[in-house]
């Protein structure tokens, strides 16, 4: 499994998933986008020093993305996201991914922490994101509308001291 930069070639797999219904519940927001809203948002964003998206392939197959968003070079924070594609759900991918998501933001962004909002009712999410060291910081109520109700969204965070010792850990 590896991550790359994203790039105008993977779009089509982008479209996918910002209009599967699903997972945008998941995102918080409406799967509702079109191919030529998509490239333009590529087009604009492209050199936006403050976004990273990668891409997740295992094999050479589209397996997902992970995204570095609203980094913040001044207070040294960003947000996390991630969406593995139904296929490859539950093999440990979602995890790997994640982890080297991370990786880049403290090592090679040099931020200070990463964090990330998520549904509480996303059993399988927090699992993961408590499994790579986030740690539940607060409950926002009525955070976000989905799927014709407002959902509790945990905000979670990993500092880089704590990364560092997770890392240190498992060597």
């Amino acid at each position: 499994m590896k991550i790359r930069a994203l790039e105008r070639t993977d779009l089509p797999n982008i479209h996918k998933i910002n209009n599967h219904r699903a997972t945008m519940a998941y995102w918080f927001e409406e799967p509702y986008e079109s191919l030529d809203e998509l490239t333009i948002l590529y087009d604009k964003h492209i050199r936006d020093s403050h976004e990273r998206r990668f891409v997740i392939e295992l094999n050479d197959e589209f397996v997902g993305i992970v995204e570095l968003m609203d980094i913040d070079y001044i207070h040294r924070n960003c947000e996390i996201q991630i969406v593995i594609i139904t296929k490859f759900r539950g093999q440990g991918l979602a995890t790997e991914a994640l982890r080297k998501g991370i990786e880049y933001a403290f090592l090679m962004l040099n931020m200070h922490k990463v964090y990330l909002y998520v549904d509480v009712d996303n059993l399988p999410a927090v699992h993961i994101y408590k499994k790579c060291g986030f740690i539940i910081e607060g409950t926002m109520r009525d955070q976000f509308f989905s799927n014709g109700e407002y959902h509790d969204s945990y905000f979670m965070g990993l500092l880089k001291n704590e990364y560092e010792k997770i890392e240190e850990n498992n060597e």
